[in-house]
């Protein structure tokens, strides 16, 4: 990791959320793929994270200002969490992050009949989107003022505007963000109205370096950075207010030791044991939060294909499907996890027979269950209809016991690294995805080991560690260099 050095982290959702348990205070160790990927960066360097104040008792943390915390491993930071305005809080984050960014940057919204983007949108835009992202930057401008040389990173579409109110105030500062969804082509953000895409990438812009999980994704945004706000493209740079913003591709990975360890956790053993009780002979895992981008009806409906067309498989093979409730607070999340519960009904009643169900739905938050079914699988399917990265899809072939194969989405960014070792889908082709099963169970042993052995050793090569060394080196190479009108 080379030498240490001062780092702002900076991100909607923090690494601990406290609560009181017998009148004292808990703090609960955060989960999610940012989380556990930044772990590293507390380990190595002198971490102030800036955070929301999620909880009743996070806020009253938030008013006492800086916390001390220690990492899973002993590693001191500081947290440093922001109370914001519930409303404020409420219109950022279910009315504009989720799921009008997110809806835009997977190509979820259906253009004939949504969105629809009412003063109620424009309220909430101003008053909860911009409001909430201008606390954050006053909280990163107050921790500059007493560090000037530490080097701030901020993290995904929740803090797009962010960069810009930080750099208006502080020219000097050095900026990163990393965006870990997909950026999508430049006329796609024209379903939002012309300041405010402006203002997105102008934010964007503001930073010394803009990262992204793939190529794919950071061509996407120097493009529409070109069209958005007549940047000037030179390389992998936009030059934009005399600033020059270098844009990288770096895929987000996992640490490998972590998931051997966990492979052999008696948590995980438990689990495994049930998977190995009442698994059919093939098995196919899908492991996803149900969230719409994750395809999850169409791979449900291409399973059902499958099993029409090879009855002599009825009995054999079963999905097992183990879903994170994802965002419920939000109709459109809401209504697709309706849908993915009556599809695996649809299925269940065509083809269930005494002893065996087709499609095993698991609506649970359960890693050691996950990492459990992780080693059992035959078949993985990725179909997402666009993912920024897609960890599942490197984590689960490093513990797989049985030489499975991966089936992936050519929409997945993690397609751009483990493509040429996986059968590739178009995630809206149900027939392809339905074919793509049937090809999986019958690959070779040969070809089968070979897949999954070429995708181990390079996410092994590949981790968390690299990931984060290469954004260092970034800013390093940025240092010194920008320029300005």
């Amino acid at each position: 990791m080379g030498e240490r050095r001062k780092l702002i982290v900076v991100s909607n959702r923090g690494p601990v959320s406290y609560s009181r348990e017998g009148g004292e205070r808990v703090a609960r160790r955060g989960g999610g793929g940012l989380v556990t990927a930044l772990r590293s960066l507390v380990s190595h360097h002198d971490v102030t994270w800036i955070a929301s104040a999620m909880s009743d008792e996070d806020r009253l943390v938030a008013l006492e200002g800086n916390n001390e915390e220690s990492a899973r491993d002993g590693a001191a930071y500081r947290l440093r969490l922001v109370a914001h305005d519930p409303q404020a809080y409420d219109w950022f984050y279910n009315v504009v992050a989720n799921p009008m960014l997110w809806f835009l940057q997977h190509y979820l919204w259906e253009l004939g009949h949504t969105p629809n983007l009412d003063r109620g949108f424009a309220t909430a835009w101003e008053d909860g989107y911009s409001t909430v992202n201008r606390a954050f930057a006053e909280a990163v401008i107050a921790e500059l003022e007493q560090e000037p040389e530490a080097a701030v990173c901020f993290h995904d579409y929740h803090l797009y505007l962010a960069p810009r109110f930080v750099r208006d105030a502080l020219p000097d500062a050095t900026l990163s963000h990393f965006v870990h969804i997909p950026w999508p082509q430049a006329d796609y953000w024209r379903l939002l109205p012309e300041d405010i895409r402006f203002a997105i990438h102008d934010g964007l812009l503001a930073n010394d370096v803009v990262g992204f999980h793939t190529e794919r994704w950071r061509r996407n945004f120097v493009r529409s950075a070109r069209d958005t706000c007549e940047a000037t493209v030179e390389g992998d740079a936009a030059i934009h207010r005399g600033r020059r913003t270098l844009a990288t591709a770096h895929p987000i990975s996992v640490d490998p030791q972590e998931f051997d360890a966990l492979a052999d956790s008696e948590a995980v053993l438990a689990e495994e044991r049930e998977i190995e009780a009442r698994r059919p002979e093939r098995l196919i895992l899908r492991v996803d939060r149900t969230d719409p981008s994750k395809n999850v009806v169409r791979g449900f409906r291409a399973f059902e294909l499958y099993l029409a067309s090879h009855p002599e498989m009825h009995g054999r093979v079963g999905m097992l499907a183990l879903l994170d409730p994802s965002r419920q607070d939000i109709p459109e999340y809401a209504e697709y996890l309706g849908a993915i519960q009556r599809t695996a009904r649809q299925v269940n009643d065509r083809f269930q027979k005494e002893g065996w169900t087709p499609i095993d739905l698991q609506i649970a938050d359960n890693f050691p269950q996950a990492v459990a079914a992780y080693k059992q699988y035959d078949v993985l399917l990725v179909n997402a209809i666009f993912d920024g990265l897609n960890l599942v899809a490197k984590e689960a072939p490093l513990v797989n016991q049985r030489d499975g194969v991966l089936i992936l989405s050519e929409n997945a960014g993690v397609h751009e690294e483990l493509g040429e070792w996986a059968l590739t889908v178009n995630p809206f082709d149900v027939g392809g995805q339905s074919e793509a099963i049937h090809e999986a169970l019958e690959l070779g042993a040969e070809d089968r080991r070979r897949f999954v052995e070429a995708i181990r050793a390079h996410v092994r090569e590949h981790d968390v560690g690299a990931w984060i060394a290469a954004q260092l080196a970034d800013l390093d190479a940025v240092r010194g260099t920008t320029i300005r009108a």
